[in-house]
């Protein structure tokens, strides 16, 4: 999620138009992973009653985010990222962009960039969604809707500008310090992996 020049991201919300459709479709559409997500996912579809810019950083009072938990071909491992500004250990992820035209698209292209790896696969259902404060634009928050990916076999991850560290953990062994609301996306990432593993899609 590297941010670029000004120009990357317009001010004009109806750039974001698609992806704000595509945002609502997919949140009406989903069955809740928690109560917790379900009163989340309430909040972001309240947020989006703002219109296209609610998917963009500029739109202070929050804007919708698109994260994933990475898993190896087995299932057994979860890869993530210490944040170079943060200093935690946390899910791949971050905003969205002009380019992209869904939520699902703009999280593997997120996954993509930050693990360096290609040939993921993306279950385009959701695993969660979680509202958090943010520093952007100055004090912000993060609307995040969470997707599980997982990395083909022998996979070599990357670590770009984002992260300090990238790294391969258990599931039940994740390091400290962890971000809060990423252990959360364990079960459900896992539980969706055992439910229906075709379903995953480029």
């Amino acid at each position: 999620m590297p941010d670029t020049s000004l120009t990357a991201h317009p001010t004009d919300p109806e750039t974001y138009a698609p992806l704000h459709s595509d945002a609502i479709a997919l949140l009406e559409g989903w069955q809740p992973t928690s109560p917790g997500a379900a009163a989340a996912r309430d909040r972001t579809l309240a947020l989006l009653d703002a219109g296209p810019i609610a998917m963009s950083r500029q739109h202070r009072p929050g804007h919708v985010t698109a994260s994933t938990l990475v898993l190896d071909a087995t299932g057994t491992r979860v890869l993530l990222c210490l944040h170079v500004k943060f200093g935690l250990w946390v899910q791949l992820g971050g905003h969205c962009e002009p380019v992209d035209q869904t939520l699902v698209a703009a999280a593997l292209r997120e996954a993509t960039e930050e693990s360096g790896i290609a040939g993921l696969r993306i279950d385009p259902v959701p695993i969660d969604v979680d509202v958090h404060e943010v520093l952007c634009q100055g004090g912000s928050r993060h609307f995040d809707v969470r997707f599980v990916v997982v990395a083909p076999p022998g996979a070599v991850e990357q670590i770009s500008d984002e992260a300090e560290e990238l790294g391969w953990f258990p599931p039940d062994q994740l390091p400290e310090p962890l971000a809060g609301g990423t252990a959360q996306l364990v079960a459900p990432a896992l539980a969706a992996l055992r439910r229906n593993p075709l379903r995953l899609a480029p």
